[in-house]
């Protein structure tokens, strides 16, 4: 029998499995839903042991319809940020997930601005002090569940971020990935391990931590999820971002990957660890040849505006694309600033506004608005990359030609999206691949190319830059209202 590489993408919403041939075709796959719970404002939380749960479902239903196959290795993509605390003899987590898009750590990060600790942070991690990242979170779980740090420091309690959780899970290893690893806001951009200053300011025990590998690991061999045979190895992991850069072909140059999910990742490699003022430096992955830094942009909210409209006009989000589709651009701005705006504003006092609707107001026109809110912030972040070539697109949304279209007029770029949507989980296969000897770098970048369809844009400039004003008066609106 050929071989095969198995990934799981365990992200926000959903677990997915695809089983991979050779030839880079997907010969099965599966998905399994992940829900939110809202226990408070700003508060966004998972079940853990649901998530473990997917992802051994979403396996057993894709390999049982691929039936008998050799698979050589097993491949992770996961959401990043979101923190598990879990006990680590028995395995099971003492808390919820606290999810990436949680708020908590709020009054922390601004006692810590405050204290002037925000510069130092960003030049050692990369990233601007923001209740996103892992640290804040790790610190908000240890004062319920750890207050005097005994437990965590004797690594009893163990934290860590999703990949590290099923990691442990699933081949019993105290191990993390180095891209995954660099989103806590506790690991050093310069060392690529844990920074002993920033363990201190965030008061998080190391010993509550998993040691710090490669993308390639080494990573321990899968121990209990059936129908795999144990023993397989795990060949590849990176985070749901890095993973759809990389299967994009990334590595070169010029493009810029933007995938539209709950939030979205804007994201191109760079050649230095040096921060950027605007943007998130972060490590994209990390190989035998090296590791690979990648500039990136988070948007908190994309697809989840889509969703909360959907709930709040009791429909579909599908509905709700089709009905934006039929309808021409508005008068009316929607800034979806839930939890407060991400890149390039990092604005965390902003809050949603919605300007420009009168008594004739309707579905299509709210539903428009919304598609257009997830075009503009991306637009905002392109602008601040030079030397951008070409964005190529991924993620659930980019279903929408509506929506490529109006991010290529927005932004003023050719918009290439990826046909196939599932690029988070693949990027993770033709990591592992690569390392297998399944497949070549060139071949990789041929497929990218030859699976790509292109939106160029069709405004005029003086369409563009009122669209752009307008969009611009809502965010001022937006920050403004958040700010008084």
């Amino acid at each position: 029998m050929k071989p095969h590489i198995l990934a799981v993408d365990q992200g926000t919403s959903s677990t997915k499995a695809l089983l991979v041939d050779g030839a880079g075709d997907v010969v099965a796959r599966a998905s399994a839903p992940l829900s939110q719970t809202h226990p408070g404002p700003g508060l966004v939380e998972q079940d853990a042991l649901a998530l473990l749960d997917g992802v051994h479902a979403t396996v057993s239903t894709c390999l049982r319809a691929a039936g008998p196959c050799t698979v050589t290795g097993v491949a992770l993509s996961t959401q990043r940020e979101s923190v598990v605390l879990w006990d680590s003899v028995t395995g099971l987590p003492v808390a919820p997930l606290v999810s990436w898009q949680d708020q908590r750590g709020g009054e922390r990060a601004a006692r810590l601005a405050a204290e002037g600790a925000g510069e130092e942070i960003r030049r050692r991690t990369g990233l601007p002090l923001d209740p996103m990242f892992s640290a804040l979170k790790m610190a908000a779980l240890l004062d319920e569940h750890d207050p005097s740090r005994t437990r965590s420091r004797a690594g009893r309690l163990r934290l860590g971020t999703v990949d590290a959780f099923l990691l442990h899970a699933l081949t019993g290893d105290a191990v993390t990935e180095m891209g995954n690893a660099s989103r806590t806001q506790l690991l050093s951009l310069s060392t690529g391990d844990w920074d002993e200053d920033l363990l201190r300011v965030f008061d998080i025990p190391r010993a509550a931590l998993s040691r710090v590998v490669s993308s390639t690991g080494p990573f321990g061999r899968i121990t209990n999820l059936p129908p795999l045979a144990s023993g397989t190895p795990v060949l590849a992991v990176m985070g749901d971002s890095h993973a759809a850069l990389f299967a994009h072909a990334g590595r070169r140059e010029g493009i810029v990957k933007a995938t539209y999910g709950t939030g979205s990742s804007v994201m191109t490699v760079t050649g230095s660890p040096s921060p950027s003022d605007s943007l998130c430096t972060t490590i994209a992955w990390s190989t035998p040849d090296g590791t690979t830094f990648a500039h990136e942009a988070n948007i908190r909210s994309s697809g989840r505006t889509i969703t909360w409209l959907a709930e709040l006009l009791d429909t579909t989000p599908q509905s709700l694309i089709d009905l934006a589709a039929r309808s021409g651009a508005g008068d009316i701005t929607l800034v979806p600033a839930f939890g407060g705006l991400g890149a390039p504003w990092w604005d965390a006092r902003a809050v949603p506004v919605l300007i420009g609707f009168d008594l004739g107001t309707d579905r299509r026109s709210l539903a428009r608005a919304a598609l257009e809110s997830v075009a503009f912030q991306v637009r905002d972040v392109l602008a601040e990359l030079p030397g951008l070539d070409e964005v190529v697109a991924d993620g659930g949304l980019t279903r929408s030609d509506a929506l490529m279209q109006l991010q290529a007029d927005v932004a003023d770029v050719t918009v290439a999206r990826a046909r196939h949507h599932e690029l988070s989980a693949a990027g993770a296969a033709h990591l592992a691949g690569l390392g297998a000897g399944l497949w070549t770098a060139a071949e990789l970048e041929e497929r990218a190319d030859a699976n790509r369809q292109v939106f160029t844009p069709a405004w005029d400039e003086p369409h563009r830059q009122a669209a752009v004003a307008r969009w611009h008066r809502g965010l001022e609106a937006a920050r403004a209202l958040g700010s008084g």
